[in-house]
């Protein structure tokens, strides 16, 4: 996890234009991981959204794993994560 200071610190406006917030820099962090850099704004949707420490488990099973199709595989284990924790908190 970073601090704004230290992603402002590194902001470059003509290279990073997109990046102005720690959530997007994750996102687009998520997006390179995963090779899709063209579905960016998902991945920083994803990250504004959705509880980090899911992200960060579905990112984990994915980059251990050997598929063909990672974001296809980190998109249902997260949708898998989301589901068992609402299970869980509605017990």
């Amino acid at each position: 996890m970073q601090t704004v200071g230290q992603i402002l610190k590194r902001f470059n406006p003509v290279k990073d234009k997109y990046i102005s917030r720690e959530f997007q820099s994750f996102g687009i962090y998520l997006a390179e991981e995963l090779g899709d850099y063209k579905h960016r704004s998902l991945y920083i949707k994803l990250a504004k959204t959705i509880n980090r420490s899911l992200i960060e488990k579905a990112l984990s099973f994915v980059s251990d794993s050997n598929a063909r199709n990672k974001i296809g595989l980190f998109l249902w284990k997260l949708k898998n994560l989301r589901t068992e924790t609402e299970a869980k908190l509605k017990k």
